[in-house]
């Protein structure tokens, strides 16, 4: 079944629907660069946050802008490599003033991991479909969708309709097939996935959570990717990814809109969990764009066992 005709069959929303298949649109047409290795090397350009960009990090965010700029229903992106985000739709009124034509908002990072392509290591899009408006003071927790994209061996995609489960998609000549219908992710599960594992230097609770990984001989699935990461525990049905807080970045380092409530909106839809140690990622605020996030995310008890070492 492809998978306009699978998002109808759990009720799926019209203009919902219709964004949702211009994010594939997007990941389809970025697919064909990672794969061709048409846009490789430096862009000599940074991204807010200071990084350099890569060719590829600034064709993919042009590609999503592009087949989101064709779709009226979407009012403000924001994207990791923008320096802020963008209203794309603006209608005038009868009485000469403006107001915005869209229904959602869409965020996105266009090219997570980007620097793993040299290397030819899977990377991925994390996209996040919200109501319409501006970002600030939203919370993960109001999305409408997320779709997040995996370029590996092949190019998968993972769709989450709120309410309506995690499904995964392959990219075929057809174009995205029904692969895997409402993951579940179970409670426990012997797989870690630990993000930034430096952070151990100087976050003696970190250190002392990787020795229990090891002492009780859960399996290491570690890419250092977050995409390739979270797509083990959903298609294994079982682990935990940690990115948590240090010293030097007491917030992490993974992005609340871009990454870390994307990520956790697709886990809980699938059954699992996903916290900052405290509370929710999901009931976590969006104070600015480049908020960072720790995240503790997969398996219901594997990430309170992971926290409790924190508390």
């Amino acid at each position: 079944m492809q998978l306009d005709e699978h998002l109808k069959t759990f009720g799926t929303e019209d203009h919902l629907q219709q964004v949702i298949m211009s994010c594939a649109q997007g990941v389809y047409e970025i697919a064909a660069l990672v794969h061709t290795g048409a846009a490789l090397g430096y862009a000599g350009s940074q991204n807010i946050f200071g990084e350099q960009q890569l060719k590829l990090d600034v064709a993919s965010n042009d590609i999503l802008l592009k087949v989101l700029g064709e779709q009226s229903l979407v009012d403000y992106v924001a994207s990791e490599e923008m320096d802020d985000e963008q209203h794309l739709h603006v209608s005038n009124t009868e009485e000469g003033g403006a107001q915005s034509s869209g229904v959602f908002s869409v965020a996105f990072d266009p090219l997570d991991g980007s620097s793993l392509v040299d290397v030819n290591f899977a990377v991925g899009t994390i996209i996040a479909i919200y109501p319409k408006g501006s970002f600030i003071g939203k919370k993960p927790g109001e999305m409408h969708a997320a779709v997040i994209a995996v370029y590996g061996p092949r190019t998968t995609l993972f769709v989450a309709v709120k309410g309506k489960g995690t499904h995964q998609y392959l990219l075929t000549d057809g174009g995205f097939m029904l692969q895997k219908e409402a993951l579940k992710i179970a409670d426990e599960g012997k797989y870690f996935a630990p993000g930034n594992l430096r952070a151990c230097v100087k976050n003696p609770a970190y250190k002392q959570l990787v020795d229990h990984w090891l002492t009780e001989q859960y399996t290491l699935r570690y890419s250092g990717g977050m995409v390739p990461d979270i797509n083990h525990i959903l298609l294994k049905g079982k682990g935990v990814f940690t990115y948590p807080g240090y010293m030097d970045e007491p917030n992490g380092k993974l992005r609340l809109l871009y990454e870390c409530g994307t990520m956790t909106f697709a886990i809980i839809e699938a059954g699992g969990i996903g916290s900052d140690g405290k509370m929710s990622l999901l009931d976590k605020r969006v104070e600015a764009l480049d908020q960072r996030s720790p995240i503790f995310a997969g398996s219901k008890k594997e990430v309170e066992k992971a926290i409790s070492f924190f508390v």
